[in-house]
Formats: C-alpha cells, structure tokens, sequence
C-alpha cells in the first residue's frame, strides 16, 4: 500500500483484524470510520500548528478564521499579515512566528512540500522538522493526513494513546515504549491502526463500545 484510500483503508483494517482480536472486536462494534484527509502545502501544516495546545473547538474556530481569510491559506498571504490580522484569527505571538518562519523557507526555497512528498518517512520527517515549530508530531499528522501514508505511528499523541488503552483495556495509559511494542506488530499498516485508535476514542465517548 503506498497511499491510503477508502478501499486500502477496508482492506488495511481487515487486515488488522485477522492479526488482533481487540482490532477485530472494534471493527465489529461499530462502523469504520470515514477517511478523513486534508490537502498537501502550506495551509494545512499551519492549521497543524495553530491547532496545538488549544482545545478542538478552539483549534476548528481559528482554522475558521483562517479560511475566511484565504482558503487555503498560501505562504504570500501569510506573509502580508500584520500581527493584528493575525491576533483576530487567533494566533499566538509564538505561532505567528512559526507560520511566517516556514513561509519564508517555503518563499525562499528553503523547504519544498512537494520535495517532501517525494521522500521516505523518515527522510521526510527528518526534513519537515527542520521548519521552526514543527516536531515529530507535527510532521507525522501531515504525513498520516495530508500525504495518506500507510505506516505512520505518532506515538506521542494523546488521542492514539488513550485509544490504546481503550483498545487494549489498561489500567493505565501505555508508555512511550509500550507504544512502539504496540505498533510493532501492526507494521506496515500503523497508520490505519492510529485511525482505529482515534476511532476507539470516538467510539467509547458516544458510548458504542
């Protein structure tokens, strides 16, 4: 599988299901969950970012914002902001400077989208997190949501981890390293496992599982 779709996703899934019970219990406890993806370039790396630290709600209102700006959102647009334009859409000081800091490297040459939709995931992991503001997690959800590959395991986020548990039935929240144990045996199909992990969490807070 070298990109995710609607179908690999079924077939993903199913494949996970022959391998593990506790996958084959979710998948059939409810309906899969839809293929939810986002566009390639610089708009979506910035709705990543401007979506951290802040709740869901908060993170849907500022991308709001932001496309009633400009949607998508280009590096020249950004650029021409002022740090009032900015502070109406809900930016922080901080995440002002990150978005402008890649623009430039995007403007400048620096950094390629489409470079990096070239590359392995490590190379392009290696590559995105050269962009200030951006960390492994950050490059992880753009490669899982925007490039669709099929064997990213972002570890380090919080809904993946609490669906482990869920998943799982732990007593407590998996560490960094049982994590990675975890993901494993799930290779090369982690990312449609971290899509079920989200989709456990959704699951159990509408009570369907």
């Amino acid at each position: 599988m070298s990109k995710i779709t609607i179908q690999t996703f079924r077939e993903g899934v199913a494949e996970l299901a022959r391998r593990d019970p506790d996958m084959a219990r979710l998948s059939e406890a409810a309906d899969l969950p839809g293929l939810r993806s986002r566009t390639t370039g610089y708009g979506t790396i910035l709705k990543i970012i401007s979506g951290q630290q802040v709740s869901t709600a908060a993170a849907r209102a500022i991308n709001g914002r932001m496309e009633a700006v400009a949607n998508p959102m280009t590096p020249e647009i950004f650029a021409k902001l002022t740090d009032d334009d900015l502070r109406a859409i809900g930016f922080s000081r901080q995440k002002m400077s990150y978005g402008r800091a890649i623009a430039e490297a995007v403007l400048g040459g620096e950094f390629s989208f489409r470079r990096v939709a070239r590359m392995d995931d490590e190379a392009a992991i290696a590559e995105m997190i050269k962009l200030r503001g951006v960390g492994r997690w950050t490059a992880e959800v753009y490669l899982l949501f925007a490039l669709r590959r099929p064997d990213i395991w972002p570890v380090d986020d919080l809904g993946i981890v609490i669906g482990m548990q869920g998943l799982k039935g732990l007593n407590e929240r998996p560490g960094k390293q049982a994590m990675i144990e975890y993901g494993e045996a799930w290779r090369p199909l982690r990312s449609v496992a971290a899509r079920m992990l989200w989709h456990q969490v959704d699951c159990q807070r509408r009570g369907l599982i």
